[in-house]
């Protein structure tokens, strides 16, 4: 029997005994891995995978690809020219069995590329590393619901006491503070021994008729 799989990008036709080098996955020499995005396997065609299915895999070994060279070159730009080597991080793998159903089941790890710790849709176990389980934990938890706005204090109940000529609000503040909050009490203050404000005569006058 024969699959066609999907990993990094790429398919692979594969059967069971073939060594693949694929893009790099998240695991471990040794470890077995399983693939779930499975486009075909025997006579089944998915769409766009084919459901339950999956391809068992044995990790054996992470390798680095042929050494490719880049040569940039700048027209008529004597000075502007770049040489960099670069060699592809791949790993082996040794194709397993090949599960027409029951790959939801088999309880094995999926194969997650190494860059980007996706969780392929049919697995639902461990992540195989601690940067993919704490990808996985924060995409899985909730989000914090906003905290509601914090509610205005009441405003002071009482007069506004700058409607009385030459008192401004930071006089009005300062009176506040002294407990003078209403137009009958700025009328009961003596002007001349209240010394918490410094308050005029004529204000005492007008709080008098306001009051009334």
């Amino acid at each position: 029997m024969f699959a066609v799989l999907k990993t990094g990008g790429k398919q692979y036709k594969v059967a069971s005994g073939d060594v693949l080098r694929i893009e790099k996955l998240d695991a471990l020499a040794g470890d077995k891995v399983q693939f779930n995005e499975i486009l075909m396997v025997g006579n089944t065609v998915g769409a766009p995978f084919v459901a339950d299915a999956g391809v068992q895999a044995e990790v054996i070994d992470q390798i680095k690809g042929e050494k490719t060279i880049n040569f940039v070159k700048r027209r008529r730009k004597h000075s502007s020219a770049r040489k960099k080597g670069h060699r592809q991080q791949l790993t082996l793998i040794r194709i397993g069995d090949i599960l027409e159903k029951g790959a939801d089941k088999s309880g094995v790890k999926a194969a997650i590329n190494g860059a980007g710790f996706k969780i392929e849709p049919a697995y639902k176990g461990a992540p195989t590393s601690k940067k993919a389980a704490a990808a996985v934990a924060r995409a899985s938890q909730p989000k914090a619901a906003k905290a509601a706005p914090a509610k205005a204090a009441p405003a002071a109940t009482g007069d506004d006491l700058t409607e009385i000529t030459g008192v401004g609000p930071a006089a009005a503040k300062k009176l506040i503070e002294a407990g003078i909050t209403t137009f009958a009490q700025l009328a009961a203050v003596d002007a001349a021994t209240f010394d918490a404000v410094k308050v005029k005569p004529e204000w005492v006058a007008q709080a008098a008729e306001m009051a009334k």
